[in-house]
């Protein structure tokens, strides 16, 4: 994973377009970023990170590289979209190159903005959305199924995807996400190049009204973080309005603001880290007078494979990583006097690569 992609989703008047402009602006408005427009569905933001302006002063930096998240605004999802309703086809090929799903949930009351089924329920909303995945997922299996019952015989491999399929379709047959259903190491991986879309994370963003604010506590958010703990999921409560007031003003503006209705936050900034935290990801850095860069990684991985993140070329010829964590770096000022407090640590190939550290990768040409 080089950057997170996140597939945004909600029904009708839930509040995800509001969630998405205020995404895009926010690229827009970022410094020393450009907004990158790839698809017109589609908005490029920089993970929020201190840490880089430090370690380019540090270094005399000609360029800062933030890690980024992508979220994908899927258009047409109603219900029917597993059978091709809306845009049905479209979105779904749309959300299975995502690495999350972020559903957008409203939880709010406005008789002004008509809900799309008539009244106010989070817990539908998020049930006809979960409900069109599983079906979708479900006529994947059946395919694959047919497929695997031909190829599996004398084949092992073949036959445990083959009795996977069948544990999973029995499980989607219940109306439950697959990311609820117990496998093996052996059995995920027999089934991985299917890319089930219930398989995915989910984060639900509970789109609150200003009045409820700052607690952005109610009833509605009560039953959406009921029915995640279930599935092991999270929830953010951001109130979509304040979001989109939030793009228009400074960076010192808006802490103004948000200081002012009692946060010191914005929604998108916790929408961004509780994805993080999902996925369970991490940023090392680097840092050099050509860049100052954030790399986005999967918690747990080694060294070499941390360098194959800035070329595949470093991590075959990877002899060693020279680390040093940021807090140490940032004390010392200097790699050279951190060297000398022996505070910067030469690791090999077996070494797992924390967050907050600060790397340089030594390799064969």
């Amino acid at each position: 994973m080089s950057n997170l992609k996140c597939a945004l989703v909600g029904l009708p008047n839930v509040g995800k377009s509001t969630v998405f402009n205020a995404l895009t602006k926010l690229t827009i408005a970022a410094e020393n970023y450009p907004f990158c427009t790839i698809d017109p569905n589609l908005g490029i933001v920089p993970l929020p990170d201190e840490r880089l302006g430090k370690l380019a002063a540090l270094t005399n930096t000609a360029k800062i590289v933030p890690a980024t998240v992508s979220f994908v605004d899927i258009a047409g999802l109603v219900a029917g979209a597993s059978k091709g309703e809306g845009l049905g086809n479209q979105f779904l090929s749309n959300i299975r190159e995502t690495d999350l799903i972020v559903q957008v949930v409203r939880c709010f009351e406005d008789e002004n903005v008509v809900h799309v089924d008539g009244k106010v329920d989070p817990l539908h909303d998020i049930e006809v959305i979960n409900l069109e995945l599983v079906l979708a997922d479900m006529q994947m299996c059946e395919k694959a199924m047919v497929k695997l019952t031909k190829q599996a015989k004398g084949d092992k491999e073949k036959q445990l995807a083959l009795k996977t399929m069948e544990k999973a379709l029995a499980h989607l047959n219940g109306e439950q996400p697959l990311r609820t259903l117990d496998l093996s190491d052996e059995e995920l991986e027999s089934v991985k190049m299917y890319n089930f879309l219930t398989m995915k994370r989910v984060l639900y963003v509970a789109n609150v009204s200003e009045d409820d604010l700052p607690e952005m506590e109610n009833s509605f958010t009560k039953q959406v973080r009921e029915y995640a703990e279930k599935e092991g999921s999270e929830v953010v409560p951001v109130c979509a309005k304040l979001e989109a007031e939030l793009v228009s003003l400074s960076d010192e503006e808006a802490c103004e603001f948000l200081e002012s209705v009692g946060l010191n936050q914005s929604g998108l900034d916790r929408l961004i880290q509780s994805a993080f935290h999902l996925l369970d990801l991490l940023t090392f850095l680097t840092t050099g007078e050509v860049e100052t860069r954030a790399w986005v990684i999967t918690r747990g991985m080694k060294a070499p494979e941390a360098a194959g993140k800035i070329h595949t070329d470093i991590q075959k010829g990877f002899i060693r990583a020279e680390v040093i964590t940021y807090s140490d770096l940032i004390d010392c000022q200097t790699r050279t006097i951190a060297k000398e407090k022996g505070l910067a640590r030469m690791e090999g190939k077996d070494y797992v690569v924390q967050d907050n550290d600060v790397i340089l990768f030594y390799h064969n040409q």
